[in-house]
């Protein structure tokens, strides 16, 4: 395989383009475009290109944390809550 390439890291099926490639302690490393992580060769197959799509890794750390709230949101809700409105009335 060579730069540019659509390939695939076998154990977890993670496609990405080849952007560097590096041989170190005897083996053959691929860096993924969208991961920014080195696989070894022996664990990397061609993809088909339908499989890739360009994402790099801080779009998609942007994407995960869209959905969480921030420790300041939290602490505001927390200080919003009336907890009057969660206790059952009336004697027992």
């Amino acid at each position: 395989m060579q730069k540019g390439d659509i390939a695939k890291y076998a154990p977890t099926s993670r496609v990405g383009k080849i952007t560097d490639i590096r041989e170190e302690g005897g083996r053959t490393w691929y860096r993924f475009d969208n991961t920014g992580l080195y696989y070894a060769a022996d664990t990397v197959v061609k993809a088909d290109p339908s499989e890739y799509k360009a994402v790099s890794f801080k779009e998609r750390k942007s994407k995960e944390m869209a959905g969480r709230q921030s420790v300041e949101d939290l602490q505001k809700m927390e200080r919003e809550v009336d907890i009057d409105d969660m206790m059952p009335s009336g004697g027992g």
